[in-house]
């Protein structure tokens, strides 16, 4: 049976930390927003301890700002489930929050974190998030929460975005399944990515790195490059059982 879209079809973007997002597909949210999607980004934490300057609740405070700054440039909701940075486990506890996530979404596609990446917090979202697409849907499933959303209605389509630099643990490449062209959305994508202000100068102090969008601008050229065209998204497709198998994000992107 074909996979069914809802009507307008609904995104959820997911991933660690605020920025990633931007950095990682937010083209691609930007090109979904004008074929009418329904779109929500949310983050797993606020990005709590992404400073030396300030505590976790001020820098926390901060980041939830500029991630819903960021979203507001595509009118889109942004939302963060409150996990800590470095403190993202893979337990049943977080899996219940997650799922109460999906739930309040009702995504007929989800985009996260890939399974293996640079840092702890986004292989355990990635973990999560897969979980938490299978039990959504599961009645006896029970997230504990105070006012529970709904069950979903079907497990959504779920695509990995790259991870960082598109390199695996050992620096070896990582192949996408597809290139999304993100040329006409890139000046978006980077306006998005500006808002977040306080993790470029984190970046500067803890990675040296204080090129934030230029390295933004060169990861999205090379992706780009697979098409032969200036700016891309890479994407892998869950394809495990029992998730969908019909490539629904690209079909949706090319009308």
């Amino acid at each position: 049976m074909a996979f069914q879209l809802s009507a307008p079809p609904r995104i959820l973007a997911i991933h660690a930390h605020p920025d990633d997002i931007e950095i990682l597909c937010a083209g691609t949210l930007a090109l979904l927003k004008k074929r009418g999607c329904e779109i929500v980004m949310a983050s797993m934490s606020p990005g709590d301890k992404g400073s030396a300057e300030l505590g976790p609740d001020e820098i926390a405070a901060v980041r939830r700002k500029e991630g819903a700054k960021a979203a507001s440039l595509l009118g889109v909701h942004y939302m963060c489930l409150e996990f800590r940075d470095l403190c993202i486990d893979v337990n049943d506890e977080s899996r219940k929050k997650v799922t109460e996530a999906l739930r309040k979404a009702q995504p007929d596609i989800v985009l996260t974190a890939p399974p293996v990446d640079y840092m702890g917090d986004h292989e355990a979202t990635s973990r999560l998030v897969r979980d938490a697409c299978f039990s959504a849907a599961v009645p006896n499933y029970y997230t504990e929460q105070w006012d529970p959303a709904p069950l979903t209605k079907k497990i959504p389509a779920l695509y990995y975005m790259d991870p960082i630099e598109g390199v695996d643990w050992y620096g070896n490449p990582v192949p996408s399944d597809f290139v999304v062209d993100i040329s006409e959305t890139f000046e978006t994508k980077l306006q998005m990515l500006a808002c977040h202000a306080s993790q470029r100068d984190w970046l500067k102090r803890q990675h040296g790195m204080d090129e934030y969008l230029d390295s933004c601008r060169r990861w999205s050229a090379r992706r780009g490059a697979e098409l032969g065209v200036a700016y891309g998204e890479g994407f892998r497709q869950h394809r495990g059982h029992p998730y969908p198998h019909d490539n629904v994000l690209l079909e949706l992107l090319n009308g």
